[in-house]
């Protein structure tokens, strides 16, 4: 299955010890972990808006269960918001409105 993934906001910085520590500890070590993903082909697509803290990604989980495991093990999972939007096949999609037009129809 897959899911559309956006994580948004976060804390800021209050002093340039606390950026480096969370840079170093937290948002470099989720993008290795992201990248490690995309190389796995887990993640098929995504980024980071340019100019913007948001991370937006479709990945391929068997199950909720298993994407909530993904991404908790993200350093900068407790970090930020997360919403998660469960995907169709367009393939799928096209049968159920097939099968659709044929309910119509036999009416």
């Amino acid at each position: 299955m897959k899911y559309l993934v956006v994580g948004s906001g976060g804390p800021g910085f209050t002093s340039s010890d606390e950026a480096l520590h969370i840079l170093e500890n937290i948002i470099l070590p989720s993008f290795d972990n992201l990248i490690k993903l995309e190389n796995e082909n887990k993640i098929s697509g995504g980024g980071v808006p340019v100019g913007d803290r948001t991370f937006i990604f479709i990945i391929e989980a068997s199950s909720n269960t298993e994407l909530d495991a993904v991404l908790r093990d993200l350093p900068m999972w407790g970090s930020l918001d997360w919403e998660v939007t469960a995907l169709q096949t367009f393939s799928g999609r096209a049968d159920h409105e097939r099968k659709v037009i044929e309910e119509l129809k036999n009416k």
